[in-house]
Parts: structure tokens; C-alpha cells; sequence
């Protein structure tokens, strides 16, 4: 069931919760004037920095839902070519400080929580946004959609240069290719 996420995914969380990472990289800010209602729901990963728990998968999504506690589901999926099977880790994600502000960690583990920092967002339709971790070894860029414009690659791209990651890193993701 979590054969990509599971055993790796745990060892990660655990150290990486472990060092209470909760904060922001170095010359990262967050987006503010978020609305969580608005970015609920299904988004693909259209490109990421490469780490085990995500290892030749393609296909990612990640699902946003309300948890009871008034914090916020997390689901996210991968297709494993190489096992030909779909993988799947459910988590929770609660705000860091203001319920505006795009800074939210993330557990998949018990009591051990990383940050998810939303450093770019299109607040005007909500359809892509830049996202990293407590520090500059993790880089996703999310979209509603499972392709980007030209123009919005570049601005993501540029951002995230500008704030000292190095984009070369990216894995461009792979969608369409498989039936869910």
C-alpha cells in the first residue's frame, strides 16, 4: 500500500521531525492572503526536486480536504512504473501561525511535522503554486492542471532562482501515461 511512501517516507519524516523543522529556508517568504478554501481540492505535481519518497514516481497528485479537527487532509498519490502499481500516503497539514499565511506543516508520521511553505501562488484563480520545504533540498510546483504555460514555467522558474534553488534539479513529471 505505501511502498514508495511507507518505510522511507517514515524514516524521512522521522528525522526531518526529529530537527523540528517547521520553518522557512533562508530568503523565503510566504504567500499571504491565503485562502485555504480556495486551495482545496486536486493538484498536480508538475515538477519536483527528487527525493526517495517520491522515487520514479509518476502521475502525482496531491488532494486537499478539511479534516474534523479543523486541520487539513492531505492525500498523495504516485504511479511506480517499475512496480506497475499506484501508491498512496495519507497526511495532515495545520498552519504554522495565521490562517493568511502559506506556511503549514505537514505530518505523515504522528508528531512529527516538516514545513510546507507556498512561496508563489496564483491568488487570482488559484490554478498553480511554488511550494518548499524546511529548507532548499525540497521544490515541487503544483498546478490544477497536468501542464503549466510557458509563461507560468518561467515565473516559477525565475522565483525560485531568485530565492537561491537550483532548478536544474527539477524532475519534470510525467501525466497522462497511466489510467487511474
Amino acid at each position: 500500500m505505501f511502498k514508495k511512501w511507507g518505510l522511507v517516507a517514515i524514516v524521512g519524516i522521522l528525522f526531518v521531525g526529529l530537527s523540528g523543522c517547521t520553518g522557512t529556508p533562508d530568503n523565503v517568504e510566504p504567500v499571504e492572503g491565503f485562502e485555504l478554501p480556495r486551495y482545496l481540492g486536486k493538484w498536480y505535481e508538475i515538477a519536483r526536486f527528487d527525493h526517495s519518497f517520491e522515487e520514479g514516481l509518476t502521475e502525482v497528485t496531491a488532494t486537499y480536504s478539511m479534516r474534523d479537527d479543523g486541520g487539513v487532509k492531505v492525500i498523495n498519490r504516485g504511479y511506480s512504473k517499475e512496480e506497475g502499481t499506484w501508491d498512496e500516503a495519507e497526511g495532515k497539514a495545520y498552519f504554522v501561525e495565521s490562517e493568511t499565511t502559506g506556511h503549514l506543516k505537514v505530518s505523515f508520521f504522528g508528531p512529527f511535522y516538516a514545513s510546507y511553505v507556498i512561496i508563489e501562488l496564483d491568488k487570482k484563480g488559484y490554478q498553480y503554486a511554488l511550494i518548499t520545504g524546511p529548507d532548499k533540498d525540497y521544490l515541487w510546483i503544483l498546478a490544477r492542471s497536468p501542464s503549466i504555460s510557458d509563461e507560468v514555467r518561467a515565473r516559477l522558474l525565475e522565483k525560485a532562482e531568485v530565492a537561491g534553488y537550483d532548478v536544474s534539479k527539477l524532475i519534470w513529471v510525467e501525466h497522462g501515461k497511466v489510467n487511474s
